[in-house]
């Protein structure tokens, strides 16, 4: 049985990822320093609490458990505080990165699976986009990433090392079944955000602009659940094993969706209002991005199966089993309602 360390992997997608690993017969072990993570996520899974900044515990875990492979989810992700805190970006993404690299280098683990961003992208000159569009971020969240995703070229010139980078457009979704959500600290992303509004989780939603040159005037974006995320990421594994060449590929569906369109479809899908106020844009935030998957389709023999219905019901059915969100989450923020957010003037 081989073994697969997940970086991460008390996190959302990371989470995610070890049950998919389990269910095809891989032994995992997870690295995560919880700050992001939960432990009510890891299930029975081995969990060792730990930094990526310290390269010598680093070492000390691969060294012990002999890894064939990395997928490596451990990162900071939301723009607006990218924008806010870049230093705190570069640190966690970019030098936790290439500790994780080197230590990967001097024990000999051949394949390595990464977690990059549409960010990468900046403002789309084409919609949808391609792997080859120019990569000029517009933040530094996408610039850490992009440093990322540089480390593991070179490292894959020098030293022979095999990775696939994947370039994630807007996971979203949960696995319900398996006790698995979406659930940050703070909560950034659209959907879960939503739903939380319409359960009265928290007061309201701030839509981020609206003036932008889009069909509604606000943000569109392309929304792939994260079991097809997984799903694709389980294939590049597999694709790494058979000995395929390193790439950088797309994970999205073709489908772009407004911020507003989405508040409509959640309370399409639960039946109840999304208390919403509109705000000024964000910085850093593109009004289009919309992925091209055609590549993940002809080397991966990937493509999406789950649309948004399904990601906002799942998403939904998460946060009616576990009201507050995870244990930890839930007495932390004093959900079922937190403090009133201050609205932009």
């Amino acid at each position: 049985m081989s073994t697969v360390l997940v970086t991460g992997g008390a996190g959302y997608i990371g989470s995610h990822m070890v049950q998919a690993l389990r269910r095809a017969g891989y032994r995992t072990v997870i690295l995560d320093n919880l700050g992001e993570g939960h432990r009510a996520a890891v299930k029975d899974e081995e969990l060792i609490e730990g930094d990526l900044t310290d390269k010598g515990a680093i070492r000390a875990v691969l060294r012990h458990h002999r890894p064939t492979a990395i997928c490596h989810f451990a990162a900071y992700c939301s723009v607006a505080e990218s924008v806010e805190q870049p230093l705190k970006y570069y640190v966690n993404n970019v030098f936790g990165t290439l500790n994780l690299l080197e230590a990967a280098m001097e024990v000999g683990v051949p394949r390595f699976i990464f977690s990059s961003t549409a960010a990468l992208y900046g403002e789309p000159r084409e919609t949808p986009i391609t792997e080859e569009h120019p990569l000029i971020p517009i933040n530094p969240y996408g610039w850490s990433k992009l440093m990322g995703e540089q480390l593991l070229r070179d490292a894959a010139t020098a030293y022979g090392i095999r990775f696939v980078a994947f370039r994630y457009f807007n996971a979203a979704g949960a696995d319900p079944g398996a006790g698995l959500g979406e659930d940050h600290h703070p909560e950034t992303h659209l959907i879960p955000l939503a739903v939380q509004a319409a359960m009265e989780m928290r007061y309201e939603l701030k839509v981020f602009g609206t003036d932008y040159e889009t069909r509604d005037g606000s943000c569109i974006r392309d929304y792939v659940h994260v079991l097809d995320l997984v799903d694709a990421h389980l294939r590049g594994l597999e694709y790494l094993e058979a000995e395929g060449e390193s790439l950088s590929v797309n994970l999205g569906t073709e489908v772009g969706t407004s911020v507003l369109e989405v508040l409509e479809a959640v309370e399409r899908v639960t039946g109840l209002p999304v208390p919403h106020s509109l705000a000024l844009r964000r910085p850093g935030d593109p009004a289009t991005l919309v992925a091209s998957n055609k590549l993940a389709k002809k080397v991966l023999d990937w493509e999406p199966k789950r649309d948004l219905d399904e990601m906002i019901r799942n998403a939904y059915d998460f946060f009616r089993q576990h009201p507050g969100g995870y244990p930890e989450v839930a007495a932390r923020e004093g959900w079922p309602l937190v403090p009133e957010p201050t609205r932009n003037p």
